[in-house]
C-alpha cells in the first residue's frame, strides 16, 4: 500500500518509526519468557551453522513438510549452503532422538528491504521432505489479509538469549505477549508485554508469533534495545504473504517426484 494512501494515524507512525529505525537491531531472545513443555511447539525450526555444533542463529517454522519459513535478514549474509535446518527440537545441546536435520537446497525471497525492514520473510525448501510425528508438524497459515485486532494474545518463542549478558539457554523459551497498534505499520505484527520488561530480542530472529494457533508473525526487529517497555516488537505480517507463499509450494512441489 502507496504510505500516501495511510490513514493519517498511520502515516505519522511511519514518520516516527523512519526516525527510530537507525536503532533497530534485528530480533530475537526472548527476555521474561518461560521454558516451552518439551516438543509443544512441534513446527519451531532451529538454524544451525553446518561445521559449528550448538550453533542455533535463528529460528523458522515448518510450514509444509518440505518448507520452512523464516526472516529473511537471517540469511542475509550467510550462504544457504553452510545452514543446518533442525526440526523436532526443544534440548539444542542434546541430540534428541525426536531431532531431523536437512539441508537447504533453494530460498525463495519477496523483495525484502533492509534499510527499511520490510518483507522481512524467506521460504526454505528442504533437500527432502520431514516426517511428521508428534514432535514435527505444520503450522497452520493465516487467511490472506487476514487481520489481528489490538488486545489479542499470542505467544512468542526462541532459543536466543535470555538476557544482554546471559547465556543462551538451553531449551526453547516461549512469552505470551498482546498485539497492540502503536508505532505499528501494516507490514507488521506488533506486540508487548504489559507492565513488565519482556519480549523478543537480538540472536534469535525469524521464529514465529502464533495467535489462537495460527501463525500470524516472523519475527523481525526491536527498537533500540529488548524488553524496554518504550516500543512494541516487529514481526512481519505473515497474512499478507500467505498468496505468494500457496504459489511457490504450489510450483515446487508439482515438480516433485
Amino acid at each position: 500500500m502507496p504510505r500516501s494512501h495511510w490513514p493519517a494515524h498511520l502515516v505519522l507512525a511511519s514518520i516516527l518509526l523512519a526516525l527510530l529505525l537507525g536503532g533497530a537491531g534485528q530480533a530475537a531472545r526472548i527476555v521474561g519468557g518461560r521454558e516451552a513443555q518439551p516438543h509443544s511447539r512441534p513446527y519451531m525450526v532451529s538454524l544451525q551453522l553446518q561445521q559449528a555444533a550448538g550453533s542455533h542463529f535463528c529460528g523458522g517454522t515448518l510450514i509444509h513438510p518440505s518448507f520452512v519459513l523464516t526472516a529473511a535478514h537471517c540469511l542475509a549474509d550467510i550462504s544457504s549452503n553452510l545452514v543446518r535446518v533442525v526440526l523436532g527440537a526443544h534440548d539444542l545441546r542434546s541430540d534428541e532422538p525426536s531431532q531431523q536435520k536437512f539441508r537447504i537446497t533453494r530460498v525463495f525471497s519477496n523483495d525484502y528491504n533492509p534499510e527499511e525492514f520490510l518483507n522481512d520473510v524467506l521460504l526454505l525448501q528442504l533437500d527432502r521432505p520431514a516426517t511428521l510425528s508428534p514432535e514435527v508438524a505444520v503450522a497452520q497459515l493465516p487467511r490472506q489479509n487476514q487481520q489481528l485486532t489490538q488486545g489479542t494474545q499470542c505467544l512468542a518463542m526462541g532459543w536466543g538469549r535470555l538476557g544482554t549478558s546471559a547465556p543462551q539457554p538451553r531449551v526453547l523459551q516461549e512469552l505470551n505477549v498482546t498485539v497492540v497498534t502503536f508505532l505499528c505499520r501494516p507490514h507488521n505484527v506488533c506486540t508487548l508485554v504489559p507492565r513488565r520488561s519482556a519480549g523478543i530480542c537480538f540472536g534469535d530472529s525469524g521464529g514465529p508469533l502464533v495467535c489462537d494457533g495460527v501463525l500470524q508473525g516472523v519475527d523481525s526487529f526491536v527498537i533500540r534495545e529488548c524488553a524496554t517497555r518504550q516500543f512494541p516488537d516487529f514481526f512481519a505480517r505473515v497474512s499478507l504473504y500467505v498468496d505468494w507463499i500457496q504459489s511457490v509450494l504450489r510450483g515446487r512441489t508439482a515438480r516433485s517426484p
